[in-house]
């Protein structure tokens, strides 16, 4: 049977705390889908959608088949979130290069907009991923009250901050304290050797000398080809310069 989430403590942050009214830097700039949009504010929904989740808009991102059914009204915002989250981009760019808990911080953040409460929150939550997969945590996040409350189904999340006195910005952006990949993965980048290009690459063995041999052959064979094509083009054009 599966554990229940572990309770954890509420830590005292900005996002807990009530706005302070319109035009602050916790209200969302962007539109709602409570009623039909226009082809071009519908594009600014989306396109903030990815930057909240993605952190970025590139175009092997997009996930066009969601992107249609959110513009027919065939989904809300939270199913188009969910899809976000779950499509194979964002688990391989996420999900795959890190750690449970860091997986879970990467939800919280990105999906309720806030910062964890400290460590026993983000253990709990992967715990939840351990036993009973990450799209059980994500369903768990979208049902919540905090995310009804804050989202419902027709806005896109934003990050939950709050203008304090004698502070001229709230807090820092979360693609700035929320790094993509966590430390273990790194590391294991950082540990692959050099290439003679500059880039990196995992070291290993030579292929067999059969294959060696066969593939200098054809090398050779191919620049043998491509000089009998130059010279017959050469004598080509001298035949018809001496007519």
């Amino acid at each position: 049977m599966a554990l229940r989430l572990q309770s954890h403590p509420l830590l005292s942050q900005n996002a807990r705390v009530n706005g302070m009214g319109l035009g602050s830097d916790e209200t969302s700039h962007l539109p709602t889908a409570e009623k039909r949009l226009s082809r071009s504010t519908m594009d600014t929904l989306i396109e903030g959608a990815y930057r909240q989740l993605f952190f970025h808009t590139f175009k092997a991102d997009r996930n066009l088949t969601l992107e249609s059914q959110l513009r027919s009204g065939q989904i809300t915002v939270k199913e188009f979130v969910r899809g976000l989250v779950l499509s194979g981009r964002f688990l391989d760019g996420v999900y795959s290069c890190n750690g449970n808990k860091q997986v879970a911080r990467q939800l919280i953040e990105r999906v309720l907009g806030r910062q964890i409460h400290g460590e026993a929150e983000a253990i709990a939550w992967s715990i939840v991923i351990g036993e009973q997969g990450v799209a059980t945590m994500v369903d768990q996040l979208l049902a919540s009250h905090e995310y009804s409350s804050n989202f419902g189904s027709d806005t896109v999340p934003f990050q939950r901050q709050r203008v304090l006195p004698g502070r001229r910005l709230g807090n820092q952006p979360l693609n700035i304290t929320l790094p993509r990949y966590g430390d273990h993965h790194r590391q294991v980048i950082a540990s692959f050797p050099p290439s003679q290009s500059g880039g990196f690459q995992v070291s290993g063995s030579l292929p067999p000398a059969r294959v060696q041999k066969l593939w200098y052959g054809l090398i050779l064979v191919g620049g043998f080809e491509v000089l009998r094509v130059v010279i017959s083009i050469v004598g080509a054009m001298l035949a018809t310069g001496s007519n």
